[in-house]
């Protein structure tokens, strides 16, 4: 029989799930066959879903879904017979008008400041190459958590479920030193990218006999080259898409607040781009972990973090993730936790997809998440759905004559204050001059 690995998972999820699975199955395949949707509630009018629409919204209020253990059970779908590749990151879920939404922050930085939630990601890479990144865990950081911490303890959660020691790559919003810091007892080999503007230091000399002993060696700024020591190692290697790039790295070197975590740093520099191809700005990367692979491919596996901005686009335009206008945080985290599932399932039903093109399409041969779940509707037809069908219960008598709701509480959005420094700093700091 085909689709015998989806068959099994989506029964194995139907079993672990509490109350109203079947209604949260049938939203669950509504979204997976409706190519296009104008509005939440517009996935009720899908044939797939066999209940009234309000059982759409009380799917998600009345459900739970058990994270641990469907976590284990997205975890045992992972090859182990090669170290596991994972990517984490987090993104926006913007409701600026929201008011009466717990907990919304605020995010700026470089783009327009918004209000919203945010969420953290931890994705299985599972090829070198293409446009799939499988979510473990895709949930909201609190206005307690920081985005570090928050990845930390998912890749903690991920890393004690596998049997091998994983590859875990980040973004250079994650190449601190409060990162590294919260991640050295977990079982993980990290990849992290390095902003240019970043200072390292090298290992202390040797103790000289007076005073305390040194903690930091030479400082190294990375984007002013009078600063560099002579590179550990170099090579060159010739990309088909780039070009000419050059790799150079680094040992012994560290961060100011976790001299404790030495890393390898990289700079990976295109040297000749391919006719037509731009020149990038340099890469600079830290590696923490064991056995470091060879110059030539521990770059690429860097380049494999991109395809999470992918499933983020997806996640939004075709998972309809952001599309619900929820007023109660339990609905908006439990419509969240969808998201990985509905993605393992077009994973697990990839191999034995059959591609339907569209007529201004062209075949694929590697097929992408978009048209595993264009042909979803025929993969259902032929699998059926563990979910049991609805049982009449009469008509509900509905609000009483004269009921008016109370309206509902408005919330402030919650300001994150950066920490000041201590008095002791401050007292080191030269005076502001005064004014004449």
């Amino acid at each position: 029989m085909i689709f015998n690995q989806l068959q099994e998972f989506r029964q194995t999820l139907y079993d672990h799930l509490g109350n109203a699975r079947d209604a949260l199955f049938d939203l669950m395949d509504a979204v997976l066959v409706s190519a296009c949707t104008l509005s939440f509630v517009s996935l009720s009018q899908s044939p797939v879903f066999r209940r009234q629409w309000s059982s759409i919204y009380e799917a998600l209020q009345d459900s739970h879904l058990p994270r641990s253990t469907v976590l284990k059970l997205m975890v045992s779908q992972i090859r182990t017979d090669e170290q596991p590749v994972l990517a984490g990151d987090s993104t926006r879920w913007n409701r600026p008008a929201a008011k009466s939404v717990k907990d919304r922050t605020l995010s700026g930085g470089g783009e327009a400041i918004t209000v919203g939630h945010s969420y953290s990601s931890l994705a299985w890479i599972p090829e070198s190459s293409g446009s799939w990144a499988i979510p473990l865990c895709h949930e909201r950081i609190t206005s307690f958590e920081t985005p570090a911490s928050r990845a930390a303890f998912q890749l903690k959660q991920v890393t004690r479920q596998l049997s091998v020691r994983p590859l875990a790559i980040y973004d250079r919003g994650y190449g601190t030193a409060s990162f590294v810091n919260q991640t050295a007892a977990i079982e993980a080999d990290l990849l992290l990218r390095l902003a240019s503007n970043r200072c390292v230091y090298g290992s202390p000399p040797a103790y000289g006999g007076r005073g305390a002993p040194a903690k930091h060696g030479p400082k190294m700024k990375l984007n002013d080259p009078q600063t560099w020591s002579p590179p550990t190692e170099s090579v060159e290697v010739d990309d088909p898409k780039l070009g000419r790039v050059r790799v150079m790295r680094w040992s012994g070197y560290h961060f100011r607040k976790s001299a404790q975590r030495p890393m390898e740093i990289l700079r990976v520099e295109v040297l000749e781009p391919h006719q037509g191809k731009r020149r990038f700005a340099p890469l600079w990367l830290a590696w923490l972990g064991k056995t470091m692979p060879p110059l030539e491919t521990l770059w690429l596996r860097y380049l494999r973090r991109f395809a999470l901005e992918h499933w983020y686009r997806f996640a939004k335009q075709r998972l309809y993730w952001t599309h619900p206008q929820f007023s109660s945080p339990s609905a908006i985290e439990r419509w969240s936790d969808l998201m990985p599932l509905l993605s393992w399932q077009l994973w697990l039903a990839r191999e034995d997809c059959i591609d339907h093109p569209l007529p201004w399409q062209a075949p694929q041969d590697s097929l992408s998440p978009g048209r595993v779940a264009q042909a979803f509707a025929s993969i259902l037809a032929a699998i059926g759905t563990p979910a049991s069908p609805p049982k009449p219960r009469g008509k509900s008598p509905g609000r009483a004559k004269g009921y008016r709701p109370a309206p509902r509480p408005r919330y402030p959005t919650v300001k994150k204050r950066v920490s000041k420094r201590k008095k002791s700093e401050q007292s080191l700091s030269p005076p502001k001059p005064t004014a004449a």
